[in-house]
């Protein structure tokens, strides 16, 4: 392989067809950042280019910095961004090329192409350092390669999150006016945790790290928290309300060092509800927004997908965190079995429980997934850019594709009009997105 003087690390567009959620919530590249502080050490010149926020195209860049080595990492729906920018990096420069994150992790051999040299299939990044020091393929452990066409596979393992440096922020620090959290404005990204606990039955996020939850010492999430100059701060972790003493341990810790922060967290409903003087104390720390899986109306769904949760619990957390003034950010699924009257139960659940904020996603089995097998013989598209948790995947069990359709942007519609009535995110374009639902209530399912 070729010395390696020039890296670029990319981050995909979200989408090229507007229906998605750029510019309300733009997240800081953070996986890429910690290559950076680790090229920097090795005194590799790098740099970022995230589609989300750059005013020239990927080829552009690639023709103006012309790398010896491109990384790209992204989730499903960029899947085919990510083969393109590699494709891309091989006909203008030549480049190697290495595809990592969170899709490769789960669906490396979708990424078994021509245009690919290399596939991360763990988070341990030291193996990409190791590459472009000149170590042989067959001993990058983590790593897919290939060689004269064939593709030689990897058994990923999990990794020590403590290991991680601290971030280089510095692309961060020059595009503060893009990355937010509605309108946490800047907003960084600090992760205290790879995978999750619980085993929900519809989500992948605890299979990655080969299922193994590994968390940071607290001590040094604080640390890094007070370093960031930035007042907002998204704690990215798939759950970070797990560990009651270390949900303590954090909290004294902020107090101690008169850190004055907002922070987003994600956070089960049960655990809001064992410990709602937490939250007070939570609320009394900074944290502005808890991003809360309440997922569906019914205990029958909540067995089904494995929560480990009910209804009752739902119910106390919303009213918990009501009463501290936290904002829950609830998550909601649009069940493949739903009927319209299920769509219409769902928006007379989130008014009646004064819900501000609420987020529906359609039930949507990932790639590669024992729930994809499960669902093989209901799958309408082979378009990875589908799954954004916007697009119906499998067909539905009780409506027609329109119908659901429909139903699905009805709700979208009334939860959005709820939202300018209540004058919250007064940044968004309520009329744009209004305008869109409406479009797209007649153009999907046709």
């Amino acid at each position: 392989m070729k010395e390696i003087r020039k890296v670029l690390l990319i981050h995909p567009e979200i989408s090229r067809t507007k229906y998605n959620f750029a510019g309300v919530i733009d997240n800081e590249p953070l996986e890429l950042e910690y290559i950076a502080a680790l090229l920097r050490e090795q005194g590799v010149d790098y740099a970022i280019w995230d589609g989300q926020v750059e005013r020239i195209s990927a080829a552009e860049k690639l023709k103006a910095y012309m790398p010896d080595l491109v990384y790209v990492c992204g989730r499903t729906r960029q899947e085919r961004f990510m083969l393109e920018y590699c494709q891309a990096a091989k006909d203008l420069c030549g480049s190697v090329t290495v595809i990592g994150g969170l899709h490769a992790q789960q669906c490396y051999a979708r990424m078994y192409q021509n245009c690919v040299d290399y596939i991360l299939v763990s988070f341990d990044i030291f193996q990409l350092i190791q590459l472009i020091q000149g170590t042989p393929s067959e001993q990058l452990e983590d790593m897919c390669w290939r060689t004269e066409g064939d593709w030689h596979t990897a058994t990923p393992k999990p990794f020590d999150i403590q290991r991680l440096p601290l971030p280089d922020r510095s692309y961060f620090l020059t595009h503060t006016d893009r990355y937010r959290y509605l309108e946490l404005l800047p907003c960084a990204h600090v992760r205290t945790a790879y995978c999750c606990p619980y085993r929900c039955s519809f989500c992948s996020r605890n299979k990655l790290n080969c299922g193994v939850y590994t968390c940071r010492d607290i001590q040094d999430v604080v640390e890094e928290i007070a370093r960031i100059p930035c007042e907002n701060i998204y704690l990215v972790d798939d759950d970070f309300l797990v560990d009651e003493k270390r949900i303590r341990q954090f909290i004294n810790l902020i107090r101690e060092r008169q850190i004055c922060k907002r922070y987003v967290c994600y956070g089960r409903a049960d655990f809001i509800v064992r410990y709602p003087e937490l939250m007070q104390q939570l609320k009394e720390i900074g944290f502005y927004y808890i991003l809360t899986g309440l997922e569906a109306l019914d205990d029958q769904h909540m067995t089904a997908y494995n929560k480990k949760c009910d209804m009752d619990c739902n119910t106390k957390a919303v009213e918990i965190l009501h009463n501290v003034g936290i904002h829950m950010m609830g998550m909601f699924i649009a069940d493949l079995d739903f009927t319209g009257k299920d769509f219409r139960s769902m928006y007379r659940w989130i008014k009646a429980h004064k819900l501000r904020h609420a987020a529906v996603s359609i039930f949507t089995p990932e790639l590669d997934s024992p729930l994809y097998q499960q669902y093989a013989d209901r799958i309408l598209t082979e378009d990875p850019g589908d799954w954004d948790y916007l697009h119906v995947v499998a067909q539905p069990g009780r409506l027609s594709l329109r119908a659901y359709y429909f139903h699905y942007h009805v709700l979208l519609i009334r939860l959005f009009l709820r939202g300018w009535r209540d004058g919250i995110y007064d940044f968004v374009d309520y009329g744009y997105y209004i305008r869109s639902f409406v479009k797209n209530m007649f153009r999907f399912g046709g």
